[in-house]
């Protein structure tokens, strides 16, 4: 096991998107954006979801590469909720298609959408549920901060609607949340999780990260340990990506406390096979759920999906981002919000859709799209006649290695393989064709 961790210890895509957006180049116009809208959400029977972007934390976490924006000053909340109502009052101007559609999915992350009042959390959703129509078997899900929510705002979500909420955890390890500015001791944690399920939601996720600054061996056994005591029904566990050239935060620890890559691959091994013992089940990248959850069923049933908010049960056509930086996606379009919350504001103040940057997918774009989805959601993919030579070159190596196995045509990811999905998935990427599976890969594609 140890030799194959370093010979694919190879930084590599997240594959939330294809092409990933650092290949971003044909940006759409907003007029390309909203026909595409309009397209996709004509028939009946096509899905959407929608993703409200709450960039607000009242404290920075070091580790995090999201788009924050920092303060304890509240009053920035009313001025926010008041521009995504209004850049959703835009789209349903312009998109003829979208006023009063069935809304099958609704995501509310950050930041830390608890941030918000309940006042103010009450108002957005109350408005979009007033522009678009419930679907009968909604799925509503929201990210939440066990040091800031309180149990009105669950009370209040609950009596919205939502059933799963994901709580930020990333370690319980005192020395590991003291370098990365997240002091969370066990008992918030606990109190919000019993406290969702005395309520009534049916799903609770945990994300954890594996490679921050002093996580060893012994610290992810005792963050395991603690995360199965309340046994959460799904559980993210993400790789920590060092990128301080991007996130300036992130050099307020050094590089010298990361684990070594050898390492940092050990604490997930050894993370997963904790999980495994308990009984959840491997679903594509970075994600564990109990069996009765609805994301391991929809594994079962060949019905998961993947997009920008993560894995879900159910495909959707159409994905609205609404809010700063918050990305949209249509079958053709991935399409960009402005970061900076000001100017994101200042946009729709103008009465102008608050889009900065995206891409047009070209056929082979939509074709390796699919292929990589297929992969991450179900461990194979048939893979075209004129795609095999290349990804059976690329993949040798790794078919040698047992991580990958070929029978007519069908790529699958062996139990071996497993942790090496995302590189199996770059076989299919255009923009990284002459990256070898070992060795370095560009920074910029992670």
């Amino acid at each position: 096991m140890k030799h194959l961790l370093e010979k694919y210890d190879t930084p590599a895509p997240r594959y939330t998107s294809y092409p990933t957006v650092p290949y971003w180049t044909d940006s759409p116009s907003t007029e390309d954006c909203i026909e595409s809208l309009n397209k996709y959400l004509a028939p009946n029977e096509s899905k959407l979801a929608l993703y409200l972007h709450i960039p607000f934390c009242e404290t920075l976490c070091t580790f995090c590469g999201c788009n924050t924006s920092i303060t304890k000053n509240h009053a920035v909340e009313e001025p926010y909720v008041s521009a995504i109502k209004k850049e959703l009052e835009l789209y349903t101007k312009h998109v003829s298609n979208l006023k009063g559609k069935e809304l099958s999915e609704l995501h509310l992350g950050g930041g830390s959408p608890t941030y918000l009042s309940d006042y103010n959390l009450q108002s957005i959703i109350e408005f979009i549920f007033n522009q678009l129509s419930p679907a009968k078997d909604p799925q509503y899900s929201i990210e939440v901060d066990p040091r800031r929510t309180r149990v009105s705002q669950l009370k209040l979500l609950h009596k919205l609607g939502f059933k799963r909420i994901s709580l930020g955890v990333q370690d319980f390890d005192p020395e590991v949340q003291r370098l990365v500015n997240r002091i969370q001791p066990y008992e918030l944690t606990e109190n919000i999780t019993l406290e969702a399920r005395n309520l009534g939601f049916d799903s609770v996720n945990f994300d954890l990260i594996y490679g921050l600054p002093k996580q060893s061996l012994d610290s992810m056994k005792y963050t395991m340990d603690k995360t199965l005591e309340l046994k959460p029904d799904r559980i993210a566990f993400y790789s920590y990506a060092h990128v301080p050239w991007i996130k300036a935060s992130q050099r307020l620890f050094t590089e010298e406390d990361l684990p070594v890559p050898t390492l940092k691959r050990e604490l997930y091994e050894l993370g997963r096979s904790i999980l495994e013992k308990e009984g959840y089940r491997e679903i594509g990248m970075d994600h564990f759920a109990l069996p009765h959850d609805k994301l391991w069923k929809a594994f079962h049933n060949k019905t998961l999906h993947r997009n920008f908010m993560g894995y879900s049960d159910s495909k959707t056509d159409v994905m609205l981002g609404l809010g700063s930086s918050a990305i949209s996606e249509t079958p053709n379009l991935f399409f960009q919000n402005i970061k900076l919350e000001m100017k994101y504001r200042k946009s729709l103040a103008e009465n102008s859709l608050p889009i900065f940057r995206g891409h047009k997918l070209t056929h082979s774009d939509q074709l390796r799209k699919q292929l990589i989805l297929e992969l991450m959601t179900t461990w194979q993919v048939k893979v075209p006649n004129e795609l095999q030579p290349h990804t059976k070159e690329f993949l040798s190596e790794m078919e040698n290695d047992q991580l990958v196995t070929w029978h007519d045509g069908t790529l699958t990811v062996t139990n071996l393989g497993k942790p090496y999905l995302r590189i199996v998935a770059m076989a299919f990427d255009e923009k990284l064709q002459n990256t070898k599976p070992t060795g370095p890969v560009f920074s910029k594609a992670i």
